[in-house]
């Protein structure tokens, strides 16, 4: 039998390692490294490198403190879902959803922390409670708000003040929120006497089919919006309303940068700054549910003077004045 004192220094012993261990298991979970998942939709223009430097600024340096988990599948959209399964698995700290990925990871997560960005009317669609407090596992930066129709029709108003018709061109099997961005083009239609319709496309020819439809009156413009598709294909349709010169603007500056008249959006890299913030507080204790979703505060307008000169057109020295870009 083990002597009274023997007993003592054992048990001395086990209070010291019990009492070293919630010592250890915080030192350990300070210096572990912190996982952030990104889910990425198929031919997304890259603006990560924007979120990354962020993270980097703020103290989040990949290997160090903090490792980045990627899934950017290279197929057709549906090809989201399980590489968001694959990513959700991994259980990281909070992930990042720009765009129709968050559509997907939304689906798949209730509790994981996600930040988006690139997302219309996400109260309308069920990802947030409200923008001031979204509520859930949810938050981020939108992309457009409701006056963007307006100034869409407005800015080619303004190129083609007889412009009577236009049609919003979007793939309907990428872009929920076409309704949403729709909705507001016909709400400002009426006070530009404007009549719009929705166009939606699947292939090139069905973008050579809309063109051609716009241009035969002569009165007739296109909207651009953004989904895998419309960027995927930006050349086939940029192709396709030169060919028929149709009065275009788009709602992604990358459009206008690879020979599209003009675009004008949110600024990408600001809402990609933005969602590194977020992460970063979400990662030091921040809860997404309270964090109020941020509407755009910078916005790009760009025109490609050197397709409108091709189109015959005179850009007003009042849209070149205000331009961002002026691409010669």
């Amino acid at each position: 039998m083990a002597s009274y004192i023997e007993r003592r220094k054992f048990l001395a012993t086990l209070g010291g390692t019990a009492a070293a261990w919630p010592l250890a298991s915080r030192a350990q979970q300070r210096n572990r490294l912190r996982l952030i998942g990104v889910l990425m939709a198929p031919d997304s223009p890259d603006y990560v490198p924007f979120f990354v430097e962020t993270l980097g600024k703020l103290g989040w340096i990949e290997g160090r403190n903090v490792h980045i988990e990627y899934r950017t599948p290279k197929t057709d959209p549906e090809s989201l879902r399980p590489a968001a399964a694959d990513l959700i698995a991994l259980r990281p700290d909070v992930i990042f959803a720009p765009g129709i990925s968050l559509v997907v990871a939304r689906t798949q997560t209730q509790t994981l922390p996600i930040v988006f960005t690139q997302t219309t009317a996400p109260v309308e669609r069920g990802f947030v409670a409200s923008l001031a407090r979204p509520g859930g596992n949810v938050t981020g930066f939108t992309n457009f708000e409701s006056s963007i129709g307006g100034k869409w029709l407005g800015l080619l108003k303004e190129v083609a003040p007889n412009l009577a018709r236009s049609a919003t061109m979007f793939n309907p099997d990428g872009a929920p929120h076409a309704p949403f961005l729709q909705r507001y083009i016909e709400a400002a239609s009426q006070s530009f006497g404007i009549a719009t319709i929705a166009a939606p496309v699947r292939t090139d020819g069905d973008v050579e089919t809309i063109a051609t439809s716009l241009a035969r009156d002569g009165d007739g413009a296109l909207v651009v919006i953004p989904d895998p598709f419309t960027i995927a294909h930006r050349q086939a349709i940029i192709r396709a309303v030169a060919s028929h010169r149709v009065l275009t603007i788009y709602s992604y500056g990358l459009f206008a940068r690879d020979g599209g008249l003009m675009a004008y959006s949110a600024n990408i890299p600001d809402q990609y700054r933005g969602a590194a913030e977020y992460v970063d507080r979400i990662l030091k204790g921040a809860k997404p549910g309270d964090l109020p979703v941020q509407a755009p505060v910078k916005y790009d307008f760009v025109i490609n003077l050197k397709t409108a000169k091709a189109l015959g057109l005179e850009i007003p020295d009042r849209l070149l004045a205000l331009a961002d870009e002026v691409i010669e």
